[in-house]
């Protein structure tokens, strides 16, 4: 018989240990290791059962133990010490108090967050990049407000059939059995915010809220009574379903997202923020709810629009277009021709997300485009999907090069000491004094060679004994009652060169092809000289058939006597699991599409343990590969066609195995020590460990987006808006009179015959500018490396001042008897080689974040 409803009932705590309530309740815990330690204390093998859970264990800990324990003075002491410890950690200023010019508040929105196995809200690298950027805004003191959704069931759990297909429950997770409490309001009762729909529904939703050390997460839940039951069910599951349900959860994200900051300003005085973050496309709609409030307040749309922008940052994480969330304009229209958002009309919210560019479908309505219309700050996630972001998104400012495009990079991290073995941790701080292994002089012969090779064959093990046991409970899953078999647990080899491989499961992840030659992979797996093992993981979309097809075929590959012991497939990849995968692997797999990773982080977190990558040019490893810390599988782009890359790539990572990384790897001193192998792993440790940490990814935000962007809200905001209203005023004029600018005539002069490096070149540009000044314009001359066809690489721009009647420069130019005015400028010639130049003209204001940002620009021709 199955419950129709369940839920956890808590130990109660004497007050001698009311201290254990406080740490199991915020979730640093998940990356503390002294309170795990406190945890696993009270009961080891329900601390193993918990899954690491804190309150978990609480609730499974006997009456018995729980009484030996507050008899236990040291215990006790021990508790209260890390409660001091993190009351001191939430409320002492740490590395962001130092900053000048810092925003004092700072909203992230986010449709997922993998912060701990205990909180399955997350689904991939984009929850999980999420959780570490909490955390690390945490430890750098950042004064960050989260906002996602709550759902009852998180992402679904896999399990493989027999057959090797995958399967999907959906367990319905009990929030008072979580690391979560109500947000309540003056009176006590649960606070609620409230969204109005089409034919007269309104949908309500409890918050939720999860601290993460210093940064509180609001979670929106939608499975409360004053719903029916069709709206109970919005935040069911996590990217559970399409179409109209997508789109509600996302108009809860964004729209009710900003309500529920509002709600909980009231009520904790904490100051709204001055920042809001978008992390991908879903939560987009948190714009207009900041737009309505302020038409509310006396703005008009454009000029609310100003405002906004001003003080917000998008990420992109996606690579493709297909990958970007796309509703039927008739829908949002549906939605948005309600009382949904007072004072926004929905032609205006239509405009935000309409593709009206070159290639773009006017019936579908674009969140991606939708969000970098409302953000002044925008970013990929590393340097090349920068790149492919710029060119991606290109039709949004047309006639600007790909180079201008407003799409900067900050590139993905990891939080260190969530992802890092405490294996490695007890080495860094015994040999070398510290725990930041981040810090840690891993180059010191402080440290042997002996030393880590040791911590990384205890690894190695640990991962060997975790895949049996996933392994054995897979087996027992399928057949229930049946005797588990003897190979299940000689499967793997604690020895033997291990590669790890674990994404999700689209296409272009590519995860078979490894399988390309079945029967050279099948050679490398069981070779008596040198063995290689594989050990892999990963979810498909439930909707995504192909991909549990590439799973299928794996598993049935694995399947064969002779490969099952060097080959396996874990299933339910998670945070658990990861946590002791990235450490225990040797070499890390990575072999997507190029350049269709736009950063992937797994390789990070191996990384930060020790293990070498083995990937693709693509994401993170395309910046940070330098020949000493793993290998770069060869891209085949040119190709003919997809089966011939394939075809290419896969026989370069046979090779790749087979005469580079197993001889280094089986290569061993008399002290059975690979010297050549554990130098690269030092040089990993040392040179990556701090890059790919997320503490250098948040700092990065901050400096180039959190706080330009503070600073831009604050001045556009100031004065009732003053400059936010003179903005819009001003864009709407250049919009209307920019038909009437042109560059009339370029002239040049001042290089000798043969022009050399340091010469001048002065340039000379007549312009109309209509009904325009020379104010509201900025005349470039762009310059720099000339290719065929006339094209520009490497560019720089010099602008070019205004020129009064006598040649004199002036600070407004004068019109001249056709209309025009002339600007000049010079151009010092400072490298060798092919040089090209051209003028431009663009929109100049004190108040754009770039050029580009209105989309208008005039060339010489």
């Amino acid at each position: 018989m199955k419950a129709i409803r369940r839920f956890t009932v808590r130990t109660v705590l004497p007050e001698g240990l009311s201290a254990l309530d406080e740490l199991a309740g915020n979730l640093r815990w998940s990356w503390h290791q002294p309170t795990q330690e406190l945890f696993a204390f009270i009961d080891p093998e329900l601390w193993g059962a918990s899954h690491h859970d804190p309150v978990g264990l609480l609730g499974m800990v006997s009456p018995e133990r729980v009484a030996e324990l507050a008899a236990d003075k040291q215990f006790v002491g021990r508790a209260n010490d890390l409660r001091t410890d993190l009351r001191t950690y939430i409320s002492e200023p740490r590395w962001y108090q130092g900053q000048k010019d810092a925003p004092a508040s700072i909203a992230y929105f986010s449709p997922e967050f993998g912060i701990a196995a205990a909180l399955p809200q997350y689904s991939g690298g984009l929850g999980i990049l999420a959780g570490d950027h909490l955390k690390s805004a945490s430890d750098l003191g950042l004064p960050l407000l989260a906002v996602g959704l709550f759902y009852r069931s998180g992402y679904f759990k896999q399990a493989i059939s027999p057959d090797g297909w995958q399967q999907e429950t959906y367990p319905v997770l009990d929030p008072d059995g979580l690391p979560l409490s109500v947000l309540r309001g003056a009176d006590g009762a649960p606070a609620q915010v409230a969204l109005a729909l089409p034919a007269g529904r309104t949908l309500f939703a409890r918050v939720w809220q999860a601290d993460v050390g210093r940064v509180k997460l609001l979670l929106l839940d939608t499975d409360i009574p004053e719903n029916d039951e069709s709206l109970r069910t919005v935040t069911d599951r996590l990217y559970g379903g399409g179409g109209e349900h997508r789109l509600l959860q996302e108009l809860l994200l964004g729209i009710g997202g900003v309500r529920a900051i509002k709600l909980f300003s009231e009520l904790s005085g904490r100051e709204f923020p001055q920042v809001f973050h978008t992390n991908e496309g879903h939560a987009g709609f948190l714009g207009l709810e900041r737009i309505s409030d302020l038409v509310a307040a006396g703005l008009g749309f454009g000029e609310a629009l100003e405002v906004v922008r001003a003080g917000t940052v998008f990420t992109t994480h996606t690579p493709v277009p297909a990958g970007i969330d796309r509703f039927e304009r008739s829908l949002v229209e549906a939605y948005f021709s309600t009382d949904l958002l007072p004072g926004v009309a929905v032609q205006d919210v239509l405009a935000l997300g309409t593709e009206n560019y070159e290639g773009g479908n006017a019936g579908v309505f674009n969140m991606a485009v939708m969000g970098l219309r409302l953000a002044q700050h925008a970013n990929g996630v590393s340097k090349l999907h920068g790149e492919v972001s710029r060119g991606m998104f290109s039709g949004l400012w047309p006639g600007f090069d790909q180079a201008d495009v407003p799409i900067t990079s900050v590139t993905n991290g990891v939080h260190a000491p969530t992802w890092t073995d405490p294996m490695l941790l007890r080495l860094a701080e015994d040999k070398l004094g510290t725990i930041d292994t981040t810090v840690a002089d891993w180059r010191s012969k402080s440290v042997s060679d002996e030393d880590l090779w040791r911590v990384r064959g205890q690894m190695r093990e640990q991962l060997v004994a975790d895949a049996r046991e996933r392994i054995r409970d897979a087996w027992q899953q399928q057949n229930p009652g049946s005797v588990v078999p003897t190979w299940i647990g000689e499967a793997l080899d604690p020895a033997a060169l291990t590669i790890g491989f674990a994404r999700r499961v689209p296409t272009y992840k590519r995860l078979t092809l490894m399988l390309h030659d079945e029967n050279r992979l099948r050679a490398i797996l069981t070779s008596k000289k040198r063995p290689v093992q594989m050990i892999i993981a990963g979810k498909s979309h439930p909707a995504d058939d192909e991909g549990k097809r590439l799973i299928q075929r794996l598993v049935t590959f694995a399947q064969d006597p002779d490969i099952r012991k060097r080959l396996v497939f874990l299933p339910n990849y998670d945070i658990g699991m990861a946590q002791l995968l990235y450490p225990g692997t040797d070499v890390w797999l990575n072999n997507p599409l190029r350049p269709l990773e736009a950063c992937g982080t797994s390789g990070m977190k191996a990384a930060l343990n020790g293990a070498l990558n083995l990937s693709i040019l693509d994401g993170w490893w395309n910046e940070y590969y330098d020949g000493e810390n793993g290998w770069a599988i060869p891209s085949s782009d040119a190709a003919g066609d997809a089966a011939e890359r394939d075809a290419l790539e896969a026989g370069a990572l046979y090779d790749l195995i087979e005469h580079q990384i197993a001889p280094r790897f089986y290569d061993r001193n008399k002290d059975g020590v690979p010297v050549r192998w554990v130098k690269s792993i030092r040089h990993t440790l040392a040179t990556l460990s701090p890059e790919l940490s997320a503490d250098r990814m948040v700092k990065e935000y901050v400096g180039k987006l959190y706080t330009p962007a503070g600073k831009a809200a604050s001045v556009i905001a100031a004065d009732d808006y003053a400059a936010g209203r003179e903005l819009a005023a001003w864009k709407d004029e250049v919009r209307r009179d920019w038909s009437g600018v042109q560059v009339l005539h370029v002239e040049s002069g001042g290089l000798a015959a043969i022009p050399r490096v340091g010469d001048e070149l002065h340039v000379r540009a007549r312009v109309q500018l209509g009904a325009l000044s020379p104010e509201d314009v900025s005349v470039e001359v762009v310059y720099g490396k000339s290719l065929e066809g006339d094209s520009l690489e490497d560019m720089t721009t010099v602008q070019l001042a205004p020129l009064v009647e006598d040649g004199s420069s002036a600070a407004t130019g004068a019109v001249t008897l056709d209309g025009s005015t002339t600007f000049a400028g010079t151009v010092t010639l400072k490298r060798p080689g092919s040089f090209g130049y051209n003028v431009r003209v663009v929109p100049k204001s004190q108040y754009l974040a770039s050029p580009a940002e209105l989309g208008l620009v005039t060339v010489a021709h």
